[in-house]
This record gives structure tokens, sequence and C-alpha cells, in this order.
């Protein structure tokens, strides 16, 4: 033990190394030689390589998802509506291929529904959302109610400000639509509903919610993340049906991003999460 300590008490100096000492740094050379190098830039080519296969699968998903050219042919239960005194079928249609009277008519029900909760923004925003429209990435739920049920009624006209197109004059009646999307938000694949408009009569039926459930279940049968959406302020009752749906106001928000920003943006981003990544990054922010 004496030995022990009276050699841990040397001091050699650095210029006149012992062979003991150069044994040793030998050794540590030697060990340090065999130590894997740039460890950090392992962990980093890894996390990458983690990152790009993410990314990978994403695209694959979304690539899937779009394909499908009526995805209500998987839920035949959700091909009618028929409750609270309403008749109604959905049918799928893109945005590239409407015609152009259901074309006219979405357009102008847009404006007939969105030019007072979006103000003094209107005419740039509906220029905006005239291009969407019509783009090959807009998927479609289109509500129509059969003409019988149009001539069993009492007679009444369309909304106003709605036009009434060729096959809603003559023909099944649209009463509304759905406009959606696959895309990604925060590296998460979702359905992104850019509209759901439907005229007044058909309101306060239980429709909106239905649409609603079946934009989920689409969502779920393609493996999205969520469903997210943006609501108006202003428009207090489209937000107090989402949040009755459990929608809630997204991470990705202006006014969870930034408060201050927030109070000068007019909208909201309102999500429903499927899974705990999504749950993480679009409602937690994390």
């Amino acid at each position: 033990m004496a030995e022990t300590s009276v050699l841990g008490s040397l001091h050699i100096p650095s210029s006149q190394p012992t062979a003991t000492g150069q044994r040793k740094e030998a050794a540590m050379a030697t060990a340090e030689n065999k130590k894997p190098r740039c460890s950090g830039g392992v962990e980093r080519k890894q996390r990458r390589k983690e990152i790009l296969e993410r990314k990978k699968a994403v695209e694959e998903l979304l690539k899937r998802a779009v394909v499908v050219k009526d995805h209500l042919a998987q839920f035949p239960a959700f091909h009618k509506y028929e409750r609270n005194g309403i008749s109604v079928y959905f049918e799928s249609a893109h945005g590239d291929q409407l015609p152009l009277p259901t074309r006219k008519y979405i357009q102008n029900l847009l404006k007939v529904n969105m030019e007072g909760p979006y103000g003094s923004e209107w005419p740039s925003e509906e220029k905006i959302k005239r291009r969407e429209m019509v783009a090959p990435e807009a998927q479609y739920i289109l509500v129509s109610q059969f003409a019988n049920d149009c001539i069993a009624q009492s007679p009444r006209k369309q909304d106003e400000g709605v036009e009434c197109t060729d096959g809603a004059c003559t023909g099944d009646r649209l009463l509304g639509f759905v406009h959606y999307r696959f895309v990604v938000e925060e590296d998460v694949p979702v359905v992104y509903v850019y509209e759901l408009q439907l005229e007044s009569t058909a309101q306060g039926k239980g429709l909106g919610k239905f649409l609603m459930q079946l934009i989920e279940l689409i969502a779920r049968k393609s493996k999205m993340g969520a469903v997210m959406l943006t609501v108006q302020k202003s428009n207090t009752e489209a937000m107090a049906f989402y949040n009755k749906l459990r929608y809630v106001i997204s991470s990705t928000s202006p006014s969870r991003v930034d408060p201050l920003i927030g109070i000068s943006k007019s909208y909201e981003i309102l999500c429903k999460t499927f899974e705990a990544e999504a749950k993480c990054k679009l409602e937690e922010g994390n």
C-alpha cells in the first residue's frame, strides 16, 4: 500500500517521460484510436435517416389517399341522410372535374354564407377560394336532394343569392358541399376541411354533424393523424358547432403560436387528432 501511495505522489516532468509513462501514453493512444469518432455525427446521420423515412412514409400515405377516386364507396351507410325532415344523398367529386353549373353553385353558396363573417376581407379571400375550389387536389362531397322530395315539400326558393343551376331547377337539387384535401401539417398527414357549406334550409338538422363524422371516417380509413379546419372568429355559430364536436384550437393557430399575433388575426385553426404523434404536434405543440 505504501508503494502505491508513494508512486501516486510522484511528479514526472512531461519532457522526461519514464518507460512506465511511455507505456501508459501508448496504451491511451491506442484506446483513443479504437474509440468511435464523431459519435454525435453518427447520431445526427441516424436522426436524418429516421426523418427521411418518416417523410417518405407520410408521402406514401398521402399518395394512396389522393388516388382513391371515391372515398364514399368505402362507407355505404353514409351514402345518404334521412332524418329531421330532410332526405339527401352524397356524391364524390374533384375540383378540376366539376361541371360548370356545379362550380357556379358552390361559388355562389360560399359567397352567401361567408361574405358576412369575412367582412372587408371577403373580396380578396373570394379570389383565393375560387382558385382553390377548382384545383385538382380539391376533393368534394356534394349534398343533393332528390327532385321528388323537392316537389313533395311546400314550394320554396333556394337561398337568396344562390343561383339555381340547371340540375337544381330541373332535377336533383344541390343543398351544400364539403371541400377537403389530404395535406401535411407539422409533418403529420391530415384531412384539412377547406369548406363545409350548407344552405340555410338544410342547417340545424344534424346534417353538418353527419358530414363531419363522414370526413373523420375518411381520415381514419386513410390513416391520417387528424382532421383540421379554419374558422373565422366572427363566425360564432361555426365555432360553437366544432367545439361541440370536440375540435380544439390547434397549437398551429396564430393565437397559440403567439398571442399578440393571434389578436390581429381573424381566424382560428381547429383540430381533432386520432393518434399520439398528431396530438403531440397539433394539440400540445411539442
